[in-house]
């Protein structure tokens, strides 16, 4: 009996030893990952200083930024905190006491809006790079040119700080990988011509986070946020949206209520933020929708 109390403790000790080994090893890849240092041709974007760009940065800027980096751009802290992974604090973009417009290149804020990187080339944890990415050339210089407009704040934040087990589920892909390591790093995005037109509505969900929280093609999926055990509902004709009219849909991103009477959860789905939208930017969308693939609803 002892003979074989002791063997099986030989082989518990082993199996415990793999795992803290495995796990060690995991854990120094994803450390690896985190401070990897990534560069991209220029992009040569010229800065507009027009009123009508800088109005076009403000308008870009109220619906992709201030909703993650608040309303005066100076960073959020805790944006992201669970105790089991870390906490994130959003990045103040201004030119204030621990902003990165302190010290940022204007090929800098191309870097981290377009490829994901900080300036030193390492990869951030801002997911909204994966729809960013696509922004023109045009729209892109309005946006930092707008950036650069701005006063001053001081606020100083600690960027992310993840735990051990974080870096083992980054590893295991139970986390989403960097946007750095899945962005296709264009270096030259075309002009879309404003108008509610069908491409215009799709550079619009391309550009702000539809794919990222409704899932590739649009039919729902899984937030991005680990910590929310949710599913998207479906946007392509298979869904809900489907039997809406253009004007309800224009009223629910005005009133965060849609047209069967539902509120719309403004921590899940940032209507405020896309309440915001010019008419022809969600007309634009809402006939974009009606050509998609009809899908059916994702489910896990």
């Amino acid at each position: 009996m002892k003979k074989v109390l002791k063997w099986i403790g030989i082989v518990v000790g082993s199996l415990l030893g793999l795992v803290l080994v495995a796990g060690l090893v995991m854990f120094l890849i994803g450390n690896s990952r985190l401070n990897k240092t990534y560069s991209f041709p220029l992009s040569n974007i010229v800065l507009p200083a027009d009123d009508a760009s800088l109005e076009l940065g403000k308008h870009r800027v109220d619906s992709l930024c201030a909703g993650c980096h608040g309303e005066d751009l100076s960073g959020i802290e805790k944006w992201f905190n669970a105790s089991a992974l870390g906490t994130i604090d959003s990045a103040n973009l201004t030119s204030g006491k621990g902003g990165v417009g302190e010290t940022y290149t204007d090929e800098d804020y191309v870097n981290a809006i377009r490829h994901g990187i900080d300036s030193k080339g390492k990869p951030i944890f801002m997911p909204a790079v994966v729809s960013t990415a696509n922004l023109s050339d045009e729209e892109l210089g309005a946006i930092i040119a707008y950036i650069r407009s701005l006063p001053p704040v001081d606020h100083e934040t600690e960027g992310a700080q993840f735990t051990p087990l974080a870096k083992v589920m980054l590893v295991l892909g139970v986390l989403p990988a960097f946007p750095v390591e899945v962005v296709s790093h264009n270096t030259d995005v075309p002009h879309v011509e404003a108008g509610p037109t069908v491409e215009y509505g799709k550079y619009m969900v391309d550009t702000h986070d539809c794919r990222l929280c409704h899932g590739p093609e649009l039919n729902g999926g899984p937030f991005p946020d680990p910590t929310i055990i949710k599913i998207s509902p479906n946007l392509t004709p298979g869904g809900e949206v489907a039997f809406w009219t253009e004007e309800q849909f224009v009223n629910t991103f005005r009133t965060g209520v849609t047209p069967g009477g539902h509120e719309l959860d403004p921590a899940l789905m940032p209507w405020k933020d896309y309440g915001k939208f010019y008419d022809y930017e969600l007309q634009a969308i809402y006939a974009y929708l009606q050509t998609v693939e009809k899908l059916p609803q994702y489910t896990e």
